[in-house]
């Protein structure tokens, strides 16, 4: 076998791979980056960007529509949206990412990576050897549920759906969280009959009520037969179609059939087991990315993976703060790992965003629901100048959580059209814990709909 020697070898050429690896170069850190499948990664091809450039066109278009004097049809066309798609996804070539990677002064390496010993990766015939640290940012799979019948029926996970070409007359969605909502939308309004099929009483359950009750509204709006608190018993698949039998005694025919019951980290094959972990199950780490279960200060891990905040542009932040720890460490410099300091990823206690892109939208930050004495919530209708011109009939809601003991505010959730662009306002001011009294002062501009945050403050007693 062919041996080889880096810094720094780092597992996984998604986005957080590619921020782990580009921090840990910058900081004079030779640096190989290992990827079986895209540079680039589940959110460039599968997730993020083909399922937002899905979703945009049918949020347009219904935004439209709710300003008299904008000429518009009354469909999408679903060939361009999928040529639009297409080209936010690379048309699923990597050859972009892969040379960003190498710009960046990375060695990208091609196939699955194993940890097959301390600070060691076996790639097919090759061997690399990191002098300092191995880094795993393999991201999340989609997690299938023990329903009988169902691997048998070749359902859609969310890779299908996100880059499928060709719109199904009926699709089923099995799990009503971020995923299984968004698509849901997005097929419907290209022109599919959905039935969603939620275990809970509403969908987006881990949202509070308000916000799972006001996407459900815009899902019926367009169309979409919610069959809820029901479990899926059985699943089948004949002549094309696929047959779903429910707990409640009712039955689903579609001819495709999406599940969206969650992920996991993606552990498997990594040779974890060498030591004492098991496959499959999330790396746990210290804010720094340090693995816990391996001694020595050689085995880091970022995103997904960790099971600590799944998303994007967390994982990604974790991935930045990981790399500077690695080459700080590597060149003997005083590293500090207190909360909020460069080399930790602090915020995901404290303030992780996260957007629902459906219409309307979710957007959260923080803590949503008070769960201490001394946590107070206060919340309004989104009524407001901006709100009002911004779409005839607009619906929307406000919530904030603050911390009476500091004056804090420590959470946030939005609903409404458009609402996506406002959180990291709220995120801004958690991170920064600036005290209510202050935050009084930063003065919305007329006529926005950040003017909901004066309202919000006059509603707590400012």
């Amino acid at each position: 076998m062919a041996r080889e020697t880096f810094d720094v070898v780092v597992i996984g050429g998604g986005p957080v791979g590619e921020n782990a690896a580009a921090r840990a170069v910058r900081g004079g850190l030779r640096t190989a980056l290992v990827e079986h499948e895209r540079y680039g990664g589940e959110c460039s091809y599968w997730a993020c960007m083909p399922s937002k450039a899905l979703l945009r066109p049918g949020n347009a278009l219904a935004a439209a529509r709710r300003i008299p004097g904008v000429p518009v049809g009354n469909s999408l066309d679903p060939n361009a949206v999928f040529a639009r798609r297409d080209a936010f996804a690379a048309h699923w070539d990597d050859t972009g990412q892969q040379q960003w990677a190498e710009s960046a002064g990375v060695h990208t390496v091609r196939g699955r990576g194993t940890i097959t010993g301390e600070r060691e990766v076996t790639v097919g015939e090759r061997v690399l050897r990191a002098e300092q640290a191995v880094v795993v940012c393999t991201g999340s799979i989609a997690r299938s549920p023990n329903v009988p019948g169902i691997d048998e029926a070749r359902p859609w996970t969310t890779r299908e759906a996100t880059s499928a070409s060709v719109v199904p007359s009926r699709l089923a969605v099995l799990g009503g969280g971020v995923a299984g909502t968004e698509m849901a939308q997005a097929w419907a309004r290209l022109g599919a009959r959905v039935d969603m099929i939620v275990r809970d009483e509403r969908p987006l359950p881990s949202f509070p009520e308000f916000a799972g009750h006001a996407v459900a509204h815009g899902l019926r709006a367009d169309g979409v037969s919610m069959h809820r608190q029901v479990d899926t018993t059985r699943v089948s698949r004949s002549n094309g179609a696929v047959h779903i039998e429910l707990s409640d005694g009712h039955t689903i025919d579609a001819d495709e059939l999406l599940v969206a019951t969650g992920r996991r980290p993606a552990t498997d094959d990594l040779g974890l087991a060498t030591f004492g972990m098991q496959a499959g199950a999330p790396l746990d780490v210290d804010d720094s990315g340090l693995v816990q279960a391996v001694p020595g200060g050689w085995l880091y891990a970022a995103g997904d993976v960790t099971g600590r905040a799944p998303l994007t542009h967390q994982g990604k932040y974790a991935a930045r703060a990981v790399g500077d720890v690695i080459a700080a460490r590597a060149a003997g410099s005083q590293v500090s790992t207190a909360p909020w300091s460069r080399y930790v990823a602090t915020a995901d206690h404290h303030a992780v965003p996260q957007v629902v892109f459906t219409d309307p939208e979710v957007a959260a930050v923080g803590i949503t629901s008070p769960y201490l004495p001394h946590h107070r919530q206060v919340e309004i209708d989104l009524a407001v100048a901006g709100s009002v011109l911004q779409a005839d009939g607009y619906t929307g809601r406000a919530r904030m959580v603050v911390d009476t003991e500091r004056g804090f505010l420590i959470g946030a959730v939005l609903t409404g059209q458009d609402v996506a662009e406002m959180i990291h306002a709220a995120t801004v001011a958690i991170v920064g814990r600036v005290p209510l009294d202050r935050l009084w002062h930063a003065v919305p501009a007329f006529p926005t709909m950040s003017e909901v945050w004066l309202r919000l403050l006059e509603e707590y007693g400012l």
